[in-house]
């Protein structure tokens, strides 16, 4: 089972709003998952990210491995920069 850290779409047509989940990686999109790391709302100026870094640094730990959007949107968030 490969574990992975990656967005699920919320929110209606032309109003996307994600969650950033821990799912195995055969789930759908928008389907089963393990775990809610944080949101992300790309409609606000500018963007909202909000990550529990406590629970992303536990999963990064037992091997989850993030999708190349995650990983950029970890890097953009203000508390990763610590």
């Amino acid at each position: 089972m490969a574990v992975r850290i990656r967005l699920t779409r919320f929110g209606r047509k032309k109003k996307p709003y994600y969650r950033i989940v821990v799912a195995d990686s055969e789930n759908k999109r928008d389907g089963k998952f393990l775990d809610i790391v944080g949101t992300y709302d790309p409609l606000q100026d500018p963007a909202v990210i909000k990550i529990d870094d406590t629970k992303l640094q536990d999963w990064l730990g037992r091997g989850a491995l993030p999708s190349t959007t995650v990983k950029s949107l970890i890097k953009k968030a203000p508390a990763a920069a610590e």
